[in-house]
Formats: structure tokens, sequence, C-alpha cells
């Protein structure tokens, strides 16, 4: 499964959600690529962190379900190298020697679940569920942010400077007033970045600034 994921072009044509499952014991990833294939997930297996670390991940709505002690890396420290290399996926982990710091330190990091060996098959589709749908919204949300950058690009500086003033409560006669230019131009600037930014409202444009973390402008 993985050398399918090595010398993949890349994500195109892969839609459905997918498990990756990074397990040293070969009869543990077996048994867990049974069950998520047995309510028709996609899975991908892997023996140890830099196993999957050196794979093509597809870009879709997935999670990571994953062992605390690992050969080399361990799944915690697994966990801090993917946050650094801003690698979002939501983590499942599991393990036969738990204990409170252990999971206190792994839910801290974000992750969704701590199991606990041996665990109901159901407590982990439970968990794989959750992740998937956590990834899900993620992805959405991020695709929003992204369209709203692309949007925000488009404005001209005088338009994106407009825009601070009117995320931050500002009328047409203020801007104006802080800008030094005609109330008509402030207007018809704001039309520009009303249609350009697709913001149906005054309020949905604020809503969209606000996503983009636009600073607000004291007057």
């Amino acid at each position: 499964m993985t050398e399918r994921l090595k010398s993949a072009p890349g994500p195109i044509g892969i839609k459905e959600p997918i498990v990756l499952v990074v397990e040293d014991d070969a009869s543990m990833r077996r048994a867990l690529s049974n069950l998520f294939q047995s309510v028709g997930l996609e899975v991908e297996l892997f023996g140890s962190a830099p196993e999957m670390l050196q794979s093509k991940l597809p870009d879709v709505a997935s999670c990571l379900v994953l062992d605390v002690r690992l050969p080399g890396l361990s799944g915690l420290d697994f966990q801090n190298e993917l946050a650094k290399a801003n690698i979002h996926i939501p983590i499942i982990f599991m393990s036969g020697h738990g204990d409170i710091p252990m999971t206190v330190r792994a839910m801290k990091g974000g992750a969704v679940d701590f199991l606990t060996k041996p665990f109901r098959d159901q407590d982990m589709l439970d968990a794989v569920v959750a992740a998937i749908e956590r990834d899900r919204k993620r992805r959405e949300a991020d695709k929003i942010v992204a369209d709203l950058r692309t949007r925000f690009e488009t404005l001209t500086p005088r338009e994106q400077e407009i825009l601070a003033y009117v995320s931050s409560g500002l009328m047409n006669k203020q801007i104006a007033a802080q800008l030094e230019l005609a109330e008509i131009t402030v207007k018809i600037h704001r039309g520009h970045i009303m249609r350009k930014m697709g913001a149906k409202s005054l309020a949905d444009l604020v809503r969209r600034a606000e996503a983009l973390g636009i600073q607000s402008v004291k007057a």
C-alpha cells in the first residue's frame, strides 16, 4: 500500500476519505485494515512514522490512527513533528501501555481520542468517523478562506485600505475624512469591494474580512 502512495503522481482521482495507520505490529495493521475496509473506508498502512513521512499523502478528508510506542520516532513525538510541518491531520492514538500523563499530552496536542489496547472495534470506528468529519470541516473552512484570499488579492491597494476601515465600522463620511477623499469616491470604492469580495451585505463583508484576519483600523 505504501508503494502506491510513493509512486502516485498526486491525489488526483482519490475522492473518498482515507484512514492512515502507523503501527509497527504487522498483525495489528492487518486487523485495523480489515476493520476499516469492512465499513467501506480506504486505508493506507505504515510500519513507522518515517515511512509515512516519505509517502505522498492524498489530499482528501483523512485521519491518522497512530500507535504511541513505535521504533525510533514515538507516536507523541510524531504528533509534534506533524504540527511543526503544518500538517493538520486528526490523530487517534492507541497504546497497550497508556497512562494519564501520556493521554493528557496527546489530547493537549489536539488528538481526537486515545484508545487503550485491546479496544472495542466500535470505539475505534466511532473515533475514526468523528476524526474524518473534523478534517472534512477543516478542509471546507480552509477552502472558503482560500477563496476569500483570492478575492481579496483582486482588490487595489486603496480598496484593501478602505475595506479595513469598513470592517472597523466606519461610515463612508468618516472614511473619506480619514483618507482625505471625497465621500462619493469612497462610496464607489466600497461598491467595487462588495462586488469583488462577493458580499451580499455589509454584515457579510465584515464577516469575510474577519475570516481573513483583516485588522481593525482605529479612527
